[in-house]
């Protein structure tokens, strides 16, 4: 990994940079189809939907053919792009369902390896590290099925000010869930949940502009930037760090992977930035790995190489 000289990064990320295509009231009118008529229904109306997105939404189309050319090592077809439209709108859907606590219309299996089921074991609060992959949601529906600890979201302020707006329009009660950084309380509020023996969730592969902690790592065959931040968090509370995926097989079928990234308060003899490293390595290794194995759950519509 090299760090990145903030005067060789862009005014801002791709992902900042783009318009949100959000809309409350057309939100809150899926939502009511989606609770009133039902799941099957409601998924007639991702096709028309994903159509729409494939035909006008020529950026994005741009970025996923981008990546599934990485990702299937062969040149993408058209029946591609589509699936992989159509599983972010399903999982867009399916949160509808989550966040209003109706976990049993899901086949959900999990996979956890034998550190992360250790310290899941031991109640002890631990920071779940996702990317924008696959469904963060299903998590809540693993927690509700071993009877765990809540979840709470961390991320940048002006995300969770979008992320609210949208629980708002889904489940209100859950709004209160999210962390927002960048506050004065921000950091405690985040120690006091992982003392209560929470999961803390945060989607730790996009970066905001100038992010001096940034590094190049290889990702998918040609360099990525990723932060270090979050990692640097975990690292100040001594928290154990979980890489998080729960990936969308089709139909109502999700598997959900918890595999540890480390023991940060174990981790308190080596170098700082050692530990960081050795660390981000592994989750980089780790979302490459879940993307092969699951190609059509990146959802990244931006270049994220650039």
């Amino acid at each position: 990994m090299r760090k990145i000289d903030p005067a060789d990064k862009p005014a801002a990320p791709g992902w900042v940079e783009r318009p949100e295509r959000s809309n409350m009231a057309a939100l809150r009118f899926i939502v009511w189809i989606a609770l009133t008529l039902g799941r099957r229904t409601a998924r007639l109306f991702l096709y028309p939907i994903c159509l729409y997105f494939f035909v006008f939404a020529g950026e994005a189309r741009a970025a996923s053919k981008q990546y599934l050319r990485k990702v299937l090592g062969r040149e993408p077809r058209i029946s591609d792009g589509l699936r992989h439209i159509h599983t972010f709108a399903a999982t867009i859907l399916d949160r509808v369902f989550l966040l209003n606590g109706r976990f049993d219309q899901f086949d959900v299996r999990t996979h956890l390896d034998e550190a992360a089921q250790a310290t899941i074991d031991s109640k002890q609060g631990c920071i779940l590290f996702g990317a924008h992959l696959g469904s963060f949601e299903i998590t809540r529906a693993y927690a509700h099925q071993i009877q765990g600890p809540p979840a709470s979201m961390v991320m940048y302020e002006e995300n969770a000010q979008k992320l609210n707006a949208v629980l708002r329009a889904i489940n209100p009660v859950l709004a209160q869930r999210v962390i927002a950084l960048g506050k004065v309380d921000s950091m405690l509020k985040v120690e006091q949940a992982l003392q209560r023996g929470e999961f803390i969730g945060i989607l730790a592969d996009r970066g905001l502009e100038h992010d001096v902690t940034g590094v190049s790592c290889d990702f998918l065959g040609e360099p990525a930037q990723f932060s270090t931040g979050p990692l640097r968090m975990a690292y100040m509370l001594k928290s154990p760090v979980l890489l998080m995926v729960g990936a969308y097989r089709g139909g109502n079928r999700y598997d959900l992977y918890f595999e540890q990234l480390a023991d940060m308060g174990m981790q308190q003899g080596m170098p700082r930035e050692e530990v960081l490293r050795q660390a981000l390595q592994r989750y980089v290794a780790g979302i490459e790995r879940h993307c092969r194995n699951a190609p059509y759950n990146w959802f990244n519509f931006y270049d994220f190489w650039k």
